[in-house]
């Protein structure tokens, strides 16, 4: 068949080529699903693709789940091949997908963790002491203030911020945009960033965020200063980026109680996602009821 005999990396780039430039996925999650199928490389060895059957992927699925890959990345992997499996069809002549109809293990809902208020202002109200805190001080205000994604943080350029309107325009997943609002706090990090940032970035660079090299700055660069801020300030869970964006939302929806704006700052397509937000202060929930409800008003 065509499909066995595609020289691989030819068929993976073309399908990253597609998730890129078509589906217009983050080069984030485009290297996520690379690196999922080469596992299925891995572990098909010197077995076509197209040779696959359903009790092949059974079989890997079981391996990987024996290897202590949970439900949740197991979908995601099952995900990646299942399309990848798709783009073979369309592209190389492969048959069929032997990975449609199958699922993952089911995984334990992991809730997410979030910082408290107090923790999450120790974090980012930080002492300056560096041209590079100052960029790292307005990066971290924003990621707490705005509740962004690492990816749409990085993508950012100068010109999505309107301080007039209190507002960053965010690119996010599948390539939709939205309005999000700033905070007091942001506003004021992000204009001293602005106010050094052209003395080290590149001619050409549009980026908001630049690392020493006058460039972009790289994901991970991000997630390394954030982790390390964290340790300077003694939070014992590991800060990362998404930690943030778990904190924006907790605290915005605890002051709140408004579900649909907090989906909508967030840039989730179902409120489902957002919902799972809604256990992590059950006591402020039923406090509102209790005050609001008018058959949960205590007699005096």
């Amino acid at each position: 068949m065509p499909a066995a005999v595609t020289p691989l990396p030819t068929a993976l780039a073309g399908y990253l080529a597609y998730l890129n430039h078509e589906r217009q996925y983050s080069p984030l999650t485009a290297e996520n699903y690379a690196r999922d199928i080469r596992r299925l490389f891995t572990l098909a060895g010197a077995t076509p693709l197209a040779d696959l059957k359903r009790h092949h992927i059974r079989r890997f699925v079981a391996q990987l789940h024996g290897s202590g890959l949970g439900g949740r990345s197991l979908a995601r992997v099952l995900s990646a091949w299942r399309g990848f499996y798709a783009y073979l069809m369309r592209q190389h002549g492969c048959q069929s997908n032997p990975c449609v109809g199958l699922r993952a293990p089911k995984a334990p809902k992991a809730l997410p963790h979030a910082l408290s208020p107090d923790e999450a202002v120790k974090l980012v109200e930080m002492p300056i002491e560096s041209t590079m805190d100052v960029r790292d001080k307005a990066m971290f205000e924003l990621l707490y203030s705005s509740g962004l994604r690492l990816a749409e943080l990085v993508r950012l350029d100068p010109i999505d911020l309107d301080f007039s309107d209190a507002t960053v325009r965010v690119t996010g997943k599948g390539n939709k945009t939205r309005l999000v609002p700033l905070g007091s706090h942001a506003i004021k990090a992000l204009q001293a960033w602005l106010s050094l940032r052209d003395s080290f970035s590149k001619p050409t660079e549009t980026a908001l965020f630049i690392g020493k090299n006058g460039k972009r700055i790289s994901p991970r660069t991000v997630q390394l200063h954030l982790r390390n801020r964290g340790i300077t300030q003694g939070i014992a869970s590991g800060v990362h980026p998404h930690l943030l964006r778990h904190s924006f939302a907790t605290h915005v929806l605890q002051s709140s109680g408004d579900l649909r704006a907090v989906q909508e700052m967030l840039g989730h397509a179902s409120i489902s996602t957002t919902q799972v937000y809604t256990h992590l202060d059950f006591q402020y929930l039923a406090k509102i009821y209790d005050g609001a409800h008018p058959r949960a008003k205590k007699k005096p």
